[in-house]
């Protein structure tokens, strides 16, 4: 039995034959930050390769992504202007509600989701709208799940083919998806945030979106890094009030979570490679301390091996550029 299972792994063609799972491009979601101003393609700091794109530069760079043969792609929009309540999040001519736009204008055969939140549009940085509570700022949970549902509509209207509402709010799928329904988009999915832990991983991300808490922080509406049963009833919630996907965020360090997710429910389950992620990566190839290719794709794999259909990934331009240049070899 030792010597058959040495034998399967001989050659590479052997071992693709084996192989019990398999990454492809059609698993990534690429994330995309659109912002304000004219001409703008600035690289974020903290996010080597990755950029704030203005509409006009937008197109260049969708269209790269549907030449490499990516199929997705996720919107978190980056406004001018903020307020205590996120108004440009529902706005009818919002930045995110442009891009939607454009996109289904220019790719209708791109799946374009939308990312549902009002952290970017808030100028305090929290998910929701912050109230006075008995012992400091609170957030007030049903208050913002009214405008979380706006807007999860306005997002619809715009042409978004997916709704990934990533707030946290008690009780979220639930409004969204009746929101939705009323408004006449019973056939727009819900791409659930249903396990989203409370992480160290997310800093680079709210530096792309400038969406740091001016004060405080977000444990009170996210998981706690320490519970996994927790996880399953959270999406089983999810599930209940009509989530359409289940999502774990971050991945790398939540991959038991992606695990039981897997072995307890029937939904496409995601895994969210975070920025935190990306950027260890970038960083240390760049020391050359590790070879990114390699280490990217085995990430990604052990994310399928798991039990994730989808990875929402910033590596997705890399990973399609590796693919096509082996094709060629």
């Amino acid at each position: 039995m030792i010597q058959r299972h040495r034998r399967l792994r001989k050659s590479q063609a052997m071992r693709n034959i084996v192989r019990e799972n398999h990454l492809q491009l059609q698993d990534l979601i690429y994330p995309i930050f659109v912002t304000h101003g004219n001409n703008v393609q600035n690289e974020i700091e903290s996010m080597p390769g990755v950029y704030h794109l203005s509409l006009d530069r937008l197109h260049s760079e969708v269209n790269e992504l549907v030449q490499l043969g990516i199929q997705s792609v996720i919107i978190f929009g980056v406004p001018d202007e903020k307020d205590e309540v996120g108004s440009q999040a529902y706005a009818e001519e919002g930045i995110v509600q442009r891009a939607l736009k454009l996109l289904k204008r220019w790719y209708p055969q791109l799946v374009v989701i939308a990312d549902t939140c009002l952290c970017q549009f808030t100028d305090h940085g929290h998910c929701g709208v912050v109230c006075d509570g008995d012992h400091g700022p609170v957030v007030d949970n049903d208050q913002s799940l009214e405008l979380l549902v706006k807007t999860a509509v306005s997002q619809a209207t715009a042409g978004a083919d997916v709704i990934a509402p990533s707030n946290m709010m008690d009780g979220y799928v639930h409004a969204i998806r009746q929101g939705l329904d009323e408004a006449g988009y019973e056939e727009i999915p819900i791409m659930a945030y249903s396990v989203k832990y409370a992480s160290a991983f997310y800093g680079p991300f709210r530096d792309a979106a400038k969406s740091t808490p001016q004060q405080g922080d977000r444990k009170s509406y996210q998981m706690d890094p320490a519970n996994a049963r927790e996880a399953l009833r959270e999406a089983q919630s999810d599930l209940e009030e009509g989530a359409d996907f289940l999502m774990v965020k971050p991945g790398l360090a939540y991959m038991d979570i992606i695990y039981q997710l897997k072995q307890n429910y029937d939904l496409p389950i995601v895994a969210y490679n975070v920025s935190g992620e990306y950027s260890m990566i970038k960083a240390a190839e760049d020391k050359g301390w590790i070879d990114e290719k390699q280490v990217v794709l085995e990430m990604l794999t052990s994310f399928k091996r798991a039990g994730a259909d989808i990875i929402i990934t910033y590596f997705a331009k890399d990973v399609a550029r590796w693919m096509r240049r082996d094709e060629e070899r």
